[in-house]
This record gives structure tokens, sequence and C-alpha cells, in this order.
């Protein structure tokens, strides 16, 4: 196991990091330049050892419900893994998959939009929420119900 004094100093080479004292004696280390309102990397480095390094739901790593992963038994080599892990965790855009929208229209003309928006089917006459679902099968059934069908 590492010192705190050796942990610091492994830590202290990650230029992007900002250290940061924090309540006994302990470290938090940012990383100021995150995609996201997450900033810490290293949080509460203490002088016996412990601490924790913010992972979010990166599959190599088993964090606890926060995202962080307890780095107290890490050797130099885990160390700088899991930091550099996190850095560019913190530095890469999430892929978020494009919106499903469809469009559904009724024996008149009328058109109306249905789009899967935060796990949400969303209906939509031009910019006005018409109503909104749980899943897609109970809204298309409603605008079958209507009189729409899809385009």
């Amino acid at each position: 196991m590492l010192t705190f004094e050796e942990k610091l100093a492994i830590i202290e080479t990650f230029d992007e990091l900002t250290k940061k004292e924090v309540s006994l004696n302990r470290a938090n280390f940012h990383f100021e330049d995150s995609l996201y309102d997450k900033t810490v990397v290293v949080h509460h480095l203490h002088p016996n050892g412990n601490g924790f390094v913010y992972t979010g739901n990166l599959p190599q790593y088993e964090a606890n419900h926060k995202g962080l992963v307890n780095i107290r038994d890490f050797n130099e080599e885990e160390l700088r893994a899991i930091i550099s892990a996190s850095i560019s965790y913190l530095s890469e855009e999430e892929e978020v998959e494009p919106a499903i929208e469809q469009t559904w229209k009724d024996a008149e003309g009328h058109t109306l939009l249905l789009v899967e928006e935060d796990d949400r089917w969303n209906i939509y006459a031009g910019d006005n929420l018409e109503d909104s679902f749980g899943g897609y099968d109970e809204a298309a059934l409603y605008l079958r119900e209507e009189g729409f069908r899809q385009r």
C-alpha cells in the first residue's frame, strides 16, 4: 500500500488537477475542465492513505452508489490508471442517442409528432405538448384510437 505522501506525489503529477484542502487534513483534487458538473477526481485523500477516485459508471471499476472507488490498497500503476480513466471520463462528451420521432396523421390531414424524450413518449401538436405516456405501445394505441396513423 502506498503512503499518503506517495499517493499525493503521484496525484500531483497530473497537471490538470487542482488540489483543494478539506476538513480533517484531507484533500480533494478537481478537474476544472470537466464537461460535467462533477469536477472532483480524487475525493477525501486522507493522511491514513484512504481516499476515493470518481469513475462514474466506467465498467472496469466497481464504484459505490456515488461513482467512487476506494484507492486505499492501490499501487502506483493502478492509481495512475484510475486517475487517467477518471479524467478521460470527465472530458469526453456522453454519447446521446437521438430521440425517436414519428409523424402521425389523421384522415383530415392533422399531424401529430410522437417523440421519445427522457424515458417518456410525448405527443406534440406543433410546439404544444398534447399528451405524455410511459411507453410507446400506450402512446401508439392512443393515437390509433384518435384516428391517427403513422406516416
